[in-house]
């Protein structure tokens, strides 16, 4: 948040010209005359935000091995919420840009939710806010950003260079063996892997699909019993959320307000996003929630009532990070990239702070005790469980 805002006011300062000339400078790692060559901007997006990819891949097949997407069951609801928050979304923004065949491409930016931002607004909350639906929240996010990754491999992808994947295999192939053999080393694997990112950028899928591909070949358990998965997630924690979360937020957040007026804030770019996320995600993820409740299909999280399940909703509509990336994918025009940041900031920070409200003030209600004892029943099953190496 902080990084976005000196993005911010740097960007509308006399230092905007020095902020946007240190972005677009070039970089360069060549070997003869092959390698990469690229604007700072692009090594941040392409290169940094494949690491925040691999921790999000760490962090879905822990989940999908031995946590909240394990047993199908408990995926039902918040999957669905998920696919409902993703659709909407896309749906208003398509609504407000169909006629435009250039900004259509950008219908799906507000279909993101940001996990660190959503799951943070509702942690400032403690203890009025039941942990069935943190689970939920968390849960739904964690979809919400596969479904993302799915997005952007169909739709995010240029002109595709058929040799480049083909050498892709290779560090593919050591990849799979190192976690067939379970390997309790780490630096082979991350080699492995950039050499994955080199190959995959270069073919013209999007680069930071090569992180999320790396992690999940990251063994849980290896062959002395240990988890790599676990520690290298415990250790790159800290370095994403707060070292290259925070430097793609000050590279990319740095919306320009000179020249622009109030037509320009309400053209169908900037409020396509913002009504998407703010409108958008409310009406899908609580009105899938609330129709498959009603249907007995699923049942509402323990303890929660109506109202803060709507709070969450209003979460989700919290896409920043995420947003800002498909934003960075769907337009090269400067001018357009600023409309992006511009409804991305709006639609994120009126959905968090409505969401803060709702749940700040909602009555909190007791949970039934035959929930309790449930709740508890499956809690201790799910630990009980034996965790499957992979």
């Amino acid at each position: 948040m902080a990084s976005a805002a000196l993005a911010f006011i740097i960007a509308n300062s006399g230092l905007s010209d020095a902020y946007h000339g240190v972005l677009a400078l070039p970089f360069s790692v060549l070997l003869g005359e092959d390698g990469l060559s690229k604007p700072l901007i692009l090594w941040i997006n392409d290169g940094l935000m494949a690491i925040f990819f691999f921790l999000i891949g760490l962090e879905l097949k822990r989940e999908m091995m031995e946590g909240k997407l394990k047993n199908p069951s408990d995926v039902i609801l918040p999957g669905m919420a998920a696919v409902g928050g993703m659709a909407l979304p896309a749906l208003i923004y398509l609504a407000l840009n169909f006629d435009d065949p250039v900004t259509v491409h950008g219908w799906a930016i507000p279909a993101a939710t940001d996990i660190a931002f959503a799951v943070g607004v509702m942690a400032l909350i403690g203890s009025r806010v039941p942990a069935s639906l943190k689970i939920f929240l968390l849960t739904l996010a964690i979809l919400d950003d596969l479904g993302a990754i799915l997005i952007i491999a169909l739709f995010y992808t240029a002109d595709l260079k058929i040799d480049y994947l083909w050498m892709s295999l290779i560090p593919l192939a050591a990849l799979w063996w190192m976690n067939r053999h379970g390997t309790h080393r780490v630096a082979p694997i991350v080699m492995a892997g950039m050499v994955l990112w080199f190959f995959v950028l270069k073919s013209g899928v999007h680069a930071t699909l090569a992180g999320v591909i790396t992690a999940l070949f990251v063994p849980l358990k290896d062959r002395h019993g240990k988890s790599p998965l676990h520690s290298v997630e415990h250790g790159l924690s800290p370095y994403v959320f707060f070292l290259i979360v925070p430097i793609f937020a000050f590279a990319n957040a740095g919306v320009v307000l000179k020249g622009m007026t109030l037509a320009d804030m309400v053209s169908p770019l900037p409020l396509g996003i913002a009504a998407g996320l703010f409108v958008g995600k409310q009406l899908g993820v609580f009105g899938v929630t609330w129709l498959m409740v009603k249907a007995g299909l699923a049942r509402i999280p323990a303890g929660a009532s109506w109202l803060q399940v709507y709070g969450a909703a209003c979460l989700a509509g919290i896409g920043f990070t995420m947003s800002l990336f498909i934003g960075s994918l769907s337009f090269s025009d400067n001018l357009l990239m600023n409309e992006v940041r511009l409804g991305v900031l709006l639609g994120s920070a009126i959905s968090g702070i409505v969401g803060y409200l709702v749940l700040r003030y909602a009555p909190v209600q007791p949970v039934p005790r035959r929930r309790q004892a449930e709740e508890r029943a499956a809690r201790r099953d799910q630990a009980e469980s034996p965790v499957v190496p992979g």
